[in-house]
């Protein structure tokens, strides 16, 4: 059985409803970030608003925001995912009362205790750790290490530096969810159409 797919850094209204169409795609990501080249403008936030998402979940990125802020920008999409990169607690990051997703960068190993940190989490997103960087590295880690927390109860979504070349590894790992972002892009922060379509072949 395939991963599930998620293609994040949404930031085009035209490029949006083209990806709503396609099946295969199950989550699209959206970064709430000012220091990110894929932040969410508030003319782009407005448009979503009239977007149906049809079968597709929202995934609304924060890192380390105020609660007014996501709570405000939360509520232009429907059911919205809640994905956190910073350093939030499990308590804060179930306190919206909405599914959430918690990352966890990694170095050299997965630790066990940080993902049973976070319990409440409907699913770990596992990235490359770059110091200084909260996510979006476009950099692969060891995926191997995957493996030796396949035995916990908690979906897993694999991300960091997957592109169209990598993307079958990415799928024999097995995790949950694969979570693409820069590898679909024709430039920083523009997708490509013919990319996204490129990768979508694998799944």
């Amino acid at each position: 059985m395939k991963p599930l797919l998620k293609i994040c850094g949404m930031n085009n209204i035209e490029i949006l409803n083209e990806l709503i169409s396609i099946d295969k795609i199950n989550f699209l990501g959206f970064i709430f970030y000012k220091n990110s080249i894929r932040n969410v403008s508030e003319e782009f936030l407005k448009q979503i608003k009239a977007c149906n998402f049809e079968n597709k979940r929202p995934v609304c990125v924060y890192v380390d925001s105020n609660r007014n802020f996501i709570e405000e920008t939360s509520l232009y999409f429907k059911d919205p995912i809640l994905q956190f990169h910073g350093n939030e607690t499990n308590q804060f990051c179930n306190s919206f009362k909405k599914e959430f997703w918690k990352v966890l960068r990694i170095k050299n190993a997965i630790n066990i205790e940080d993902i049973n940190n976070f319990q409440d989490a409907s699913g770990i997103l596992l990235e490359n750790f770059e110091e200084g960087k909260p996510g979006g590295t476009g950099i692969t880690f060891d995926w191997s290490l995957v493996n030796s927390v396949k035995h916990l109860d908690m979906k897993f979504i694999l991300s960091g530096g997957i592109n169209c070349k990598n993307v079958d590894n990415a799928i024999n790992i097995k995790p949950w969810c694969v979570d693409i972002n820069s590898g679909v892009e024709s430039s920083p922060g523009i997708k490509s159409l013919d990319l996204v379509k490129e990768v979508i072949e694998k799944f």
